[in-house]
């Protein structure tokens, strides 16, 4: 198994990035693993290279650059040369913590989309209160969609669940402001009574409230509602942990207590970590690309490659190809 990462991409490339590069070759058999990036600095941490090899650029993509631009014009960008190894079959996947954009524009224009795809969704696995996580799509690759859209999704969704991460038939939700049938706006509407005849097990509206409950194994919106939902979600959790470290700070006696619960409150901070489950995943393209968390450390690397491993072996992306094609939920205006 080969998987290409851009390590110059996110906060702390490439330190992080070759970190979690390393661990992964040491624990995941037979798999391969091309950086793309400046020589001299992955080498400063590089210290063990078995299955590891480097492809030098200087050049890279910023979080200012416009993403469709410069992806067209910065050619030798590590994310749209990390991108062409895919698109030249050298590697089964690709990984960065860059610049969002421009890796769905490398993913379109560059890897490409599986026939029958109309649109990619960018898909990251958020925690529950089980443990078990959920899969939310489209959290932004297209702000605008479509009823056929929005089944394409789902059926992404369940494929990647049941495949991936094991869970037997997943309950499908679509996001919506009530749960009763017939509620929302023309989109959900329309999507609704498409996803009752999807090939999934579709379990109807849900509501944003009950997501971390488990409500769904999969949830699927717009790229704008999914958007708004993630980082509500994320806003949430860091400010509950700032006013409870407030709080445990605050007094000789709080201390105290925080000593002791030390260990409890570093799981809780583990089990709201959607980085524990990998990257976002950009269904929908002709093979794995994995969009990991900008501030990514190595740990959320290693996971970010593990899910990338594991899509590959279970052949998600074939799949999802053979499932769409022999469907009739194209998008009949494109």
């Amino acid at each position: 198994m080969k998987i290409a990462i851009d390590a110059m991409g996110g906060d702390h490339a490439p330190k992080e990035i070759v970190l979690g590069a390393m661990e992964a070759v040491k624990k995941i058999p037979g798999l391969e693993i091309t950086l793309v990036g400046d020589q001299d600095k992955i080498n400063s941490y590089l210290t063990d290279n078995r299955n590891i090899q480097v492809i030098h650029t200087t050049e890279m993509i910023t979080s200012d650059d416009e993403p469709v631009r410069a992806v067209r014009r910065k050619k030798d960008a590590s994310l749209v040369l990390m991108a062409n190894e895919v698109k030249e079959k050298r590697v089964d996947a690709c990984i960065s913590a860059g610049n969002t954009g421009a890796l769905m524009s490398a993913g379109l224009f560059v890897v490409g989309r599986i026939k029958g795809i109309d649109r990619p969704a960018l898909s990251p696995t958020l925690p529950t209160l089980d443990g078990k996580g959920f899969l939310l799509l489209d959290v932004g690759a297209n702000v605008d969609a479509k009823a056929q859209h929005l089944v394409q999704y789902a059926i992404m969704g369940s494929i990647y669940v049941e495949n991936v991460r094991g869970i037997a038939s997943p309950k499908v939700g679509l996001l919506n402001v009530g749960t009763e049938e017939g509620k929302g706006n023309d989109l959900t509407k329309k999507a609704y009574e498409l996803l009752k005849d999807a090939p999934i097990n579709f379990i109807g509206n849900v509501e944003a409230r009950d997501l971390l409950e488990g409500v769904a194994d999969v949830v699927v919106t717009d790229g704008f509602s999914g958007n708004i939902a993630l980082k509500t979600i994320e806003g949430t959790a860091m400010t509950m942990f700032s006013m409870l470290k407030k709080v445990l700070t605050g007094s000789v006696k709080t201390k105290i207590a925080a000593g002791f619960i030390k260990s409890d409150l570093k799981g809780l901070k583990d089990q709201l970590d959607y980085s524990e489950y990998g990257g976002a995943g950009l269904f929908g393209l002709a093979a794995p690309v994995i969009k990991a968390h900008g501030s990514s450390n190595a740990r959320a690397v290693f996971n970010a490659i593990k899910q990338a491993c594991d899509m590959v072996e279970q052949d998600v992306t074939g799949i999802i190809a053979t499932t769409v094609q022999s469907m009739d939920v194209g998008d009949k205006e494109e």
